[in-house]
């Protein structure tokens, strides 16, 4: 094969690469206009990644009961879970019921989301490296608590990222939304995500 014919190869496919990534905006945004449209409606809701807490588990010495024994907001995640609350006023939703993890990271971000009095959830608490046993029990939890729940006013589960992986099968960021249907018939259906503010 000729230098040419690499060239010629080498620009196609870099051309095919600049279009499928300029196409990706327009069809993220028009995902995304649905996505908040879903959780406006009350039938789909939101499972959020709490706001930047830089680290990762907690230490050693950690206290569900003590939020300087874990790892908290930093000011950038502060800074996120308010523009991520103005994010949903923007859309429509003022109020919604906001469910939170018992840990002080998730009830900092429901705080700062200000759309509404969050209470505490417990299937929502961590379980990273605490075993598939509480792992399942919980994801069992949360999937019940879901069914049995009235559809109607937007939700929004502030939690971990073991937790919204465990039910969704997605990971997700500091700050990210998994837009989540429930079907009474097959458990949870992804709709897509809204990435962090």
């Amino acid at each position: 094969m000729t230098v040419s014919k690499v060239c010629n190869m080498v620009a196609a496919m870099c051309i095919a690469m600049l279009m499928a990534v300029v196409s990706v905006p327009a069809h993220a945004k028009d995902n995304t206009a649905a996505l908040w449209s879903a959780l406006k409606e009350g039938g789909a809701f939101a499972m959020m990644r709490h706001a930047l807490a830089p680290g990762t588990g907690d230490p050693a010495n950690f206290d569900v009961n003590d939020c300087s024994t874990q790892r908290n907001l930093n000011d950038v995640g502060r800074d996120q879970a308010r523009r991520t609350g103005e994010a949903f006023r923007s859309q429509g939703i003022g109020t919604a019921q906001v469910m939170t993890s018992a840990w002080c990271r998730c009830q900092e971000t429901t705080r700062l989301l200000d759309i509404g009095k969050p209470s505490v959830l417990p299937p929502l608490n961590s379980f990273f490296r605490r075993g598939s046993e509480l792992r399942e029990r919980q994801t069992v939890e949360i999937t019940q608590w879901l069914r049995a729940r009235q559809p109607g006013t937007p939700l929004v589960l502030v939690t971990h990222q073991v937790n919204i992986s465990a039910l969704t099968g997605k990971f997700a960021s500091s700050g990210e939304m998994v837009v989540v249907d429930v079907d009474l018939s097959d458990g949870v259906k992804v709709l897509g995500s809204i990435p962090a503010f």
